[in-house]
């Protein structure tokens, strides 16, 4: 039982079927109309700043963001702050440091991007396969929550029917890719993105009005119900299990602040701007965005633990991925009126578009590093007609084999899968993207030991992590392989990734630093300022 009155449930059933109508046609309508690629990977470079930074926030404010994070807040209360909070240092880091540059150098891929100083077959098939292995655990992660969010909504318990919903969810998941393309999946991002944050404003209100408007009483009153008392205004709740709190907690840090900034489907956003200047605008409006939802997420899931206590929130799940939805639930009071059943019918309505959002974005990035990188530098290239058919035939084939993985995994802990995502984003893409960009000596070799060695790295050392096994929130509670500290790789990971990259780099130098100099002054006025703007031209005599 989840508490939700048939009113609100029957009202949530009509808004999820009106949400997939909508988000459909709307693709259809906005996708690209003839066989152009630049339509179909950047939309023409024609996104406003406004609505590509809402599109780059709704890639940010993810499932992991909204029920992961959301149920640390609730049940560790100070940890899952600091979590939301290295979020926005992430988009902040992308914003300074990697925007531009991205804007620049990148085209399609990510692996544009390293193709442009390391050209090679290698370097593209590499890469390519770096971003289908860091964004696939996120995809199944995402699609799982489909199948338990409607469950716990609409009140079902059946496997059958929380596959069906896997399988629905995942059929839409390609339609959006496939046929919106990017402008397709950055109007579901803003859409989404508009409706979270309206909808989250109306339950923080509410919240912060049970309390006298006091945040202060909201946060007391989550401590003492929490059962940790005053242990959840301080650090170290989520990670008083393992051996070196202080050291887990900052590994967490370091693979969400580097992971976050780094994914493709974050970063293949900053090619569909049309100007520097616009890159630069857009990333304002993502930044003051995901900085409110920061807010709103913190307040609703405190406010759950405040009003509901540990354990209703753990009772219902036992990570609390539920937390924001209870909350939401809770600060509408015990009888819902028929307003107040479609107000919360809109909050279920904006988890559920978060979903779908996010995994579509996914299985776009994912469709355009198979199609492009792995055809690029040809003898005889392809067409740009059968690329583009490439490019959805593609999404299809990432997207079955995903939700195949989520029907098997939606019954098991995916803390695990949403961990290595962010693990390989901070461990090879982060240190790939920043020695390509910003050191002249890189060169070949070493972009690929980095490529390698930060993958492998993260895929060896998470099988040994509590999160795999070990404790009863484990993906495998039965089995004890937990030999790895920490909860996650990246602080071994990550400097090795950077050390693998280096180290080649000098052992190769000899041979391949001259025309990796060479390469590298050819790029730098590229890097740092953008394409030469041509000079106007002068009065006609």
């Amino acid at each position: 039982m989840t508490g939700f009155s048939p009113a609100a449930q029957s009202w949530s059933l009509v808004a999820f079927c009106s949400v997939v109508a909508v988000t459909l046609l709307l693709c259809v309508l906005t996708g690209p109309a003839g066989d152009d690629l630049d339509d179909f990977y950047t939309g023409y470079r024609t996104l406003s700043p406004l609505r590509n930074g809402l599109a780059v926030a709704g890639d940010y404010i993810s499932a992991a963001t909204v029920l992961t994070v959301g149920g640390i807040i609730a049940l560790c209360g100070y940890d899952g702050i600091v979590l939301a909070l290295s979020t926005l240092l992430s988009l902040m880091l992308l914003m300074f440091v990697l925007a531009e540059p991205l804007h620049n150098t990148g085209k399609f891929t990510m692996g544009d991007v390293l193709a442009r100083r390391r050209p090679g077959r290698a370097v593209r098939i590499t890469a390519c396969l770096v971003t289908l292995a860091s964004l696939v655990p996120m995809m199944v992660v995402q699609l799982a929550g489909v199948g338990q969010l409607l469950a716990f909504v609409l009140g079902f318990s059946d496997s059958t029917m929380k596959n069906g919903c896997v399988v629905g969810a995942g059929a839409l998941m390609i339609s959006y890719a496939a046929l919106g393309g990017m402008r397709g999946t950055a109007l579901i991002q803003i859409i989404k993105t508009v409706v979270l944050l309206g909808s989250g404003l109306v339950v923080t209100v509410l919240v912060l009005h049970s309390f006298g408007w006091s945040p202060q009483a909201l946060f007391h009153t989550a401590a003492r119900q929490s059962g940790a008392g005053p242990g959840y205004l301080t650090w170290g709740l989520q990670y008083a299990r393992g051996p070196y709190p202080a050291l887990d907690m900052a590994s967490t840090q370091l693979a969400i602040v580097l992971g976050g900034a780094c994914l493709p489907h974050v970063t293949m956003r900053m090619y569909t701007a049309g100007t520097p200047r616009q890159v630069r605008r857009a990333m304002s409006w993502a930044v003051s965005s995901v900085a409110l939802f920061v807010l709103l997420l913190t307040l609703v899931c405190t406010g759950a633990m405040a009003l509901l206590g540990r354990e209703r929130i753990a009772g219902a799940d036992p990570h609390g991925s539920t937390a924001y939805l209870l909350g939401a639930r809770a600060a509408f009071g015990g009888d819902m009126s028929r307003a107040e059943s479609l107000l919360f019918a809109t909050v279920t309505t904006a988890v559920f578009l978060t979903l779908l959002a996010s995994v579509a974005s996914m299985t776009l990035a994912c469709a355009n590093t198979l199609a492009h990188d792995l055809t690029a530098g040809r003898r005889s290239p392809l067409a740009p007609a059968r690329e583009l058919t490439l490019a959805r035939v593609c999404a299809l084939a990432v997207g079955v084999p995903v939700i195949l993985l989520a029907v098997l995994a939606q019954h098991r802990s995916l803390q695990p899968l949403a961990t290595v995502s962010f693990c390989l984003g901070a461990s090879a893409i982060a240190p790939a993207l920043l020695y390509s960009l910003f050191w002249r000596r890189y060169t070949r070799a070493g972009l690929l030991a980095t490529l390698v060695v930060g993958t492998l790295s993260v895929l060896v050392l998470m099988t040994g992590t509590s999160l795999v096994s070990g404790s009863p929130l484990s993906a495998f509670p039965d089995a004890h392989f937990d030999w790895f500290p920490f909860n996650t790789t990246a602080l071994a990971s990550v400097p090795a990734g950077f050390l693998a990259g280096w180290l080649t780099t000098l052992f190769t130098a000899r041979r391949s630093g001259d025309r990796a100099d060479g390469r590298f002054e050819a790029l730098e006025h590229l890097l740092l300022a953008g394409p030469a703007k041509p000079a106007p031209k002068g009065p006609t005599r």
